[in-house]
């Protein structure tokens, strides 16, 4: 399997790769079957209907202003989605991350976010935003580690993190 090999701190190892419209049948069935609360959590409400036109906007991307990055296990099998979607201001995109229950807490949210963030430096992108339900301590905590700035209002928080210049020496393998 082409991509980027990731080792997480519970010894297991993804392959990052870009997310591509050949993969839009497995982010269907993973949507299908994932959990009320992570989708509930990932979307700050219900989920949207699984639809071909939803799919295709999902993973037909141009990796400029629409990145996004699959981490998938030894098995080939997609355990993580990272992307990020430019917003009407210039330099700032939007970032989402979902990963499956069984991969949690291992550093992939962590290692996607940083792969995610050197994307789009070069793509010259200056800061992050996300938007997320105020009590999802995990994505608080990444974000707080990331430096975010931070305003909840209703239950939902608003994040803003500023992004590193990026690293002319070594480009990722996955961009």
């Amino acid at each position: 399997m082409d991509g980027e090999p990731v080792c997480l701190r519970d010894g297991r190892v993804v392959v990052v790769t870009r997310l591509r419209p050949a993969d839009a049948g497995e982010l269907g069935q993973a949507l299908l079957d994932s959990d009320r609360e992570t989708l509930y959590r990932r979307f700050c409400g219900p989920p949207p209907k699984v639809t071909p036109g939803l799919l295709a906007h999902l993973t037909e991307l141009d990796f400029d202003r629409r990145y996004a990055l699959v981490a998938r296990d030894e098995a080939g099998e997609g355990v993580a989605i990272a992307r990020y979607e430019a917003t009407s201001e210039p330099g700032v995109a939007e970032i989402a991350v979902v990963v499956k229950p069984g991969w949690r807490q291992v550093g992939l949210a962590s290692a996607l976010v940083t792969k995610l963030a050197e994307a789009a430096s070069r793509h010259g992108f200056r800061e992050f935003t996300a938007t997320y339900l105020a009590d999802n301590r995990a994505v608080a905590d990444l974000l707080d580690l990331a430096g975010a700035r931070q305003v909840i209002a209703d239950g939902i928080a608003d994040a803003v993190v500023r992004l590193s210049s990026p690293s002319p020496e070594k480009p990722s393998t996955v961009d």
